[in-house]
Formats: structure tokens, C-alpha cells, sequence
């Protein structure tokens, strides 16, 4: 098997908990300087590319800034921090279950994305606790949806990363979801469900369809009412927004999901008051550095249960 060479490092420091974004250029390109790939690559445009060249913003491996006119070279790498936006922030806190010298547990609240994608950058549960913690290294051995909240593992060392995704990669993580939605009394519970998800790129919602199963939820329930239940769910697989799929399919959506069954307007920037009542609630795994026997619990409530049991009693 080909050892994968080692990226070089950054040259640049990281910007609020956010590292800079590293560039390769592609063999087999034709382009006249860098210039011209990064215009035609990036969706900035040419007039913000030419500027941050002439600030000095986009640098080689050795923090050098990339003049205008610099020879294309196939495989050299630019680093630049990308222009951070205003982003709404999210007034939860992110709570920090356990920490030691390998790995941080943090319980995530909704509404925050795991790691910088898309329009959530420095407003991330990873910024957040590099800029918290102190930690320029911590980086996320898996990701759970900005919606979801619960139970997220984090590394400090880098060289260690590996090892703890394949702890998610090789399914020795045992997840526990808790889920309050419609109560259905014909539902026979608890039952394993297997079907086949696909998630395509673009579109919103996955969906399932015919073919070999490649997702697998156990659902279980838990306590009901009389039009609300609280649910165990336990996923078997990771397909993208399983647990979503597999209630809205049983007829209990998950309640505040803006996905499932259907997709609902856009919710307004700092609108926090519907929130997806999916917990990530346990996360248990043996650590593949130090052999200790891991469990750890949410202390996180879904409220549209605590507040609906309030009132139903």
C-alpha cells in the first residue's frame, strides 16, 4: 500500500479558532500563474482574488505572499484566511463534559454547526473551543448536525486523529439518540429499521430508495402522552439525517424538523425558538490511546418533552 505524504504545514497562524485554507494545485491544469487557477477556482472573483494578492494575503509554504504573476506549479500549495461574514451568533453555551490530554467531550447545543462549513465559520462548536479551551490543535473525530444537540468528541493531537475516527469509521462508538415526537399508538414498538438512504448533492432532504439497505435505526419508545412520545434511537449506520428519515417514514417526525416530511420556508437568522428535538444523548467507546473504558451522558433536556410532561400532569 502507497504511504500518503504528509501535507505541509500551515504557514499561517489560525484566525479567531478558524485555520486559514489550504490550497493544492492540480496536475494536469494548464493555467499561465496562480493567479488565474485561484480566479477561475474560487467563487470570490477576480477582483477580490487581485486584491488579497496585492495585500500579501495569499501565501506559499514558506509564508511568502503569491505575487500576481507567479508561474503556475502543479502540486504547490497557497494558504489565505478566508473573509470571515458576520455570522448570528448562538446564545447557547457549549459545555465541556471531559477533557484530558487526548480528547474533549463537549455537549453541543442546537442551532451550532460541529465544524466551519458553509456560512457557519467562527460561529462553530470547533472555534468555539479552540478560542475557550486554549487548544489550537483540537479538531472533531466525527460531526453531528448544527440542528442536532448532545455529545461531541473532540482530539488534541493531531497525530492521534486518526485513531479516534476509526473508532466512528469502524462502528465501536455505541450512539444513544433521544427523540420526542408524535405518539402513535399503532406504531409497534420497539422494531429495527433497514432501508437504503440516498443524500445527493444540493438537495435538501435524503431520501429513501429501492435497493440494498445501507442504514439500520433501532427505535424504541420510551414514554408517551397523549399526542407527544419520547424516544430512544439507536443507529446502526451513519447515513446523513438517518434518525430523520426513518421517523418521518414510520409517520412520527421528529418535531421542530424543517426537513422531514416536508421542507418548510426558510427560518430567519437568529430565530431559535423551534428547535429540532434530536439529542445526541450517549456516547461509549473504549479510547484507542489510553485503553480506558469511556461513557459519557448529555445533561441536555429536550423541551418540548420536559415543558409538554409539565403540563400534562
Amino acid at each position: 500500500m502507497r504511504r500518503r505524504t504528509p501535507l505541509p504545514p500551515s504557514p499561517l497562524p489560525q484566525r479567531d479558532g478558524v485555520d486559514p485554507v489550504r490550497v493544492r494545485l492540480p496536475a494536469g491544469d494548464a493555467w499561465a500563474t496562480v493567479r488565474d487557477h485561484l480566479v477561475a477556482r474560487l467563487a470570490a472573483g477576480a477582483g477580490v482574488i487581485d486584491g488579497m494578492l496585492d495585500a500579501g494575503q495569499i501565501v506559499d509554504v514558506t509564508g511568502h505572499p503569491v505575487p500576481r504573476d507567479m508561474t503556475y506549479v502543479p502540486g504547490m500549495f497557497v494558504w489565505f484566511h478566508r473573509e470571515l461574514r458576520d455570522e448570528e451568533p448562538v446564545p447557547f453555551a457549549v459545555d465541556v463534559l471531559y477533557r484530558d490530554e487526548h480528547v474533549v467531550v463537549a455537549d453541543k447545543p442546537h442551532f451550532l454547526a460541529t465544524t466551519p462549513r458553509g456560512s457557519h465559520v467562527a460561529e462553530t462548536a470547533l472555534a468555539r473551543l479552540r478560542r475557550e479551551l486554549g487548544i489550537p490543535t483540537l479538531g472533531a473525530a466525527h460531526r453531528l448536525d448544527r440542528l442536532t444537540a448532545g455529545l461531541v468528541l473532540f482530539t488534541v493531537r493531531p497525530e492521534e486523529r486518526g485513531a479516534y475516527q476509526s473508532l466512528f469509521r469502524d462502528k465501536l462508538v455505541a450512539k444513544e439518540y433521544e427523540a420526542v415526537a408524535p405518539y402513535d399508538p399503532t406504531l409497534a414498538l420497539p422494531r429495527t429499521v433497514h432501508s437504503r438512504i440516498v443524500k445527493e448533492r444540493g438537495v435538501m432532504q435524503a431520501r429513501e430508495v429501492e435497493g440494498e439497505p445501507n442504514a439500520v435505526s433501532r427505535i424504541e419508545l420510551l414514554e408517551h402522552g397523549y399526542e407527544r412520545a419520547r424516544y430512544r434511537l439507536t443507529p446502526r449506520t451513519g447515513q446523513t439525517h438517518q434518525l430523520r428519515v426513518h421517523m418521518s417514514a414510520l409517520g412520527v417526525p421528529i418535531l421542530g424538523d424543517p426537513l422531514y416530511p416536508e421542507v418548510r420556508g426558510p427560518v430567519a437568522a437568529g430565530d431559535f425558538r423551534s428547535p429540532l428535538q434530536l439529542l445526541a444523548r450517549v456516547l461509549e467507546f473504549t479510547d484507542p490511546v489510553t485503553g480506558r473504558e469511556h461513557r459519557f451522558v448529555s445533561s441536555r433536556v429536550l423541551r418540548a418533552w420536559s415543558s409538554y410532561a409539565d403540563w400534562a400532569g
